[in-house]
């Protein structure tokens, strides 16, 4: 049975300090909370307030993959390209064109993946503590 939700009727003002309040916004930017209000109140009646906490070392891989995912994508889709432009192909001389990009776009995406492996490996290690 769905609970009823009860109303808040009262109000409680408060004034703070330009200080007092960039202190009150910067806990409150720490928690789950959505609203200031939500988090003021559970802090003045004692409920819990959940804090999230950032990994730094977390946050920068994601930045790195999502940078390289990127770069893999538009590789990925001149490689795409690439291969429709060989299904079509009438001359041997377009073919030694093709073959010529092609070494080049493959030596790219080689790169891109060993830089891929060696961050995560750099990673691997600064997580085990090895």
């Amino acid at each position: 049975m769905k609970q009823e939700r009860q109303r808040r009727t009262r109000w409680v003002n408060t004034r703070f300090s330009d200080t007092e309040y960039a202190q009150l916004q910067k806990r409150f930017a720490q928690t789950t909370c959505r609203e200031l209000s939500d988090y003021i109140r559970r802090t003045l009646l004692a409920q819990p307030v959940s804090i999230t906490y950032r990994n730094q070392s977390l946050d920068d891989f994601l930045t790195d993959m999502v940078a390289l995912t990127k770069e893999l994508n538009t590789i990925g889709s001149y490689f795409n390209q690439t291969v429709h432009q060989l299904n079509q192909i009438q001359q041997h001389t377009d073919l030694q064109h093709w073959l010529m990009v092609n070494q080049q776009d493959k030596t790219i995406l080689f790169r891109q993946i060993e830089t891929i492996s060696n961050r995560i490996h750099q990673l691997h290690q600064l997580w085990s503590h090895e």
